[in-house]
């Protein structure tokens, strides 16, 4: 296992409890071959972690973005906070050499794996949030997402949700996305609709409205939201 002290230097961050880091470090898989290690495994730290990233980065996004709408600084802060961006941030710190595996999980990729990585990022901001408080988190985050942020903010997002879910989709797997109608509701002036939207026969996400133009804008809004963010079951799709 690589020295924590070289971590804590890229993370430009010193524990005073040095079993959080550790903590951090932790896949459930090294539990289930080290059951007496003493720590638990790293997915409750990730929980509170993942909090604290989207707290910061929205709040960072808001103070520097004062034009942006609530949709646009939803798809920002989505794309800072996605899988992908914080398996790359990971990748920076050099965390997979660092983190405590089951052989069987290490021998199988995933000291590089995109989730495991990213899990450990936020498990290190919840352990840097528990060890020293939101400032400090504040300053590892923005310190180690930094440039994803200032990227977001720099986007154009005044295209509408459904050209952008489009462009996403078939710039992933060349395929158009399909809206489904799934339920309608209401009497004359009170009709509701909920679409889904699509893409090789797997569910993206779903919308409602009060017209079906204003349900499938929700859609594919949702759908983005899960194609950025940490859905798990459309980010393993394979490319």
């Amino acid at each position: 296992m690589a020295d924590l002290t070289s971590l804590q230097k890229r993370m430009d961050f010193v524990f005073k409890n040095k079993d959080l880091l550790r903590q951090a470090l932790v896949h459930s898989s090294y539990l289930n071959e080290n059951p007496d290690l003493g720590l638990p495994s790293n997915e409750a730290l990730e929980f509170l972690g993942d909090a604290i990233l989207g707290f910061v980065v929205a709040s960072r996004l808001y103070l520097d973005c004062p034009g942006f709408s609530e949709g646009q600084l939803t798809t920002a802060r989505a794309s800072v906070v996605a899988g992908k961006t914080l398996a790359k941030a990971a990748a920076r710190l050099e965390l997979g050499k660092h983190l405590y595996m089951g052989h069987g999980t290490e021998v199988a990729g995933g000291r590089d794996r995109e989730r495991i990585l990213a899990g450990a990022l936020e498990a290190l901001a919840g352990a840097v949030f528990l060890d020293s408080g939101l400032d400090a988190a504040e300053r590892f985050i923005l310190g180690t997402l930094g440039k994803e942020i200032k990227r977001a903010e720099a986007k154009d997002y005044q295209k509408d949700f459904k050209s952008r879910l489009q462009e996403e989709v078939q710039g992933k797997w060349r395929v158009t996305p399909e809206y489904i109608g799934v339920e309608s509701a209401g009497g004359e002036y009170a009709w509701e609709f909920t679409v889904e939207v699509l893409a090789k026969d797997r569910v993206l996400g779903r919308g409602s409205g009060k017209t079906k133009r204003e349900a499938e804008m929700e859609a594919a809004k949702a759908a983005l939201e899960n194609l950025e963010g940490r859905s798990p079951e459309i980010s393993d799709w394979p490319l």
